[in-house]
């Protein structure tokens, strides 16, 4: 049995065993017997709804024992709390069946942490050395954009704010280019 804790801080266990693969085929259509095949593992890694109504189905009796609806139990499930109960719900689910199916489940749930770990860090390190200035400087450049430098009269310019900028998005009556006039 795993468990997990929503963000409305109530704990839900996850217990799978042949009822709970019934109740969560004719519940929500998901017929956990497909997480051998790693596409369900990955579909319930990375559908939030998916993933909510397959832990609805599994945790129904605990939520009718507490007056939980399903939109009060999915209200609950957002951020980290998806990040707890996915992990519950696929060790549980490696758990649930024979070693000789469970081990590579359980080495193919470590590797996708791991692997998940080291692009967030990797996403991290990316941001953090980011030099704003020059990246907007580059932006602006190869967008045909101007940082103040160019000359260009402010009669060149469609749909002029009050502040004498062009906010850049097409009107109504602009082309598919921005340029004015129609289409």
């Amino acid at each position: 049995m795993k468990t997990f804790v929503d963000n409305a801080n109530r704990t839900w266990q996850i217990v799978i065993n042949v009822d709970t693969v019934r109740r969560v085929r004719d519940l929500a259509k998901i017929n956990l017997l497909d997480a051998v095949d790693r596409d369900l593992m990955e579909r319930l890694a990375l559908d939030p709804v998916l993933l909510c109504d397959t832990l609805y189905a599994i945790c129904k009796a605990e939520a009718d024992k507490n007056g939980i609806t399903d939109k009060q139990f999915g209200e609950g499930l957002a951020g980290d709390a998806i990040e707890a109960a996915t992990d519950a719900l696929l060790e549980e689910l490696a758990d649930f069946f024979p070693s000789r199916t469970g081990k590579p489940m359980k080495l193919a749930i470590q590797k996708h942490k791991k692997l998940q770990e080291a692009l967030s860090q990797g996403a991290c390190r990316r941001v953090e050395s980011l030099d704003v200035e020059k990246t907007a400087e580059l932006l602006l450049k190869n967008s045909g954009g101007s940082s103040g430098n160019s000359p260009a009269s402010s009669e060149s310019t469609p749909d002029q704010e009050p502040s004498g900028k062009s906010s850049g998005w097409p009107t109504p009556v602009d082309g598919p280019n921005g340029a004015g006039g129609l289409p």
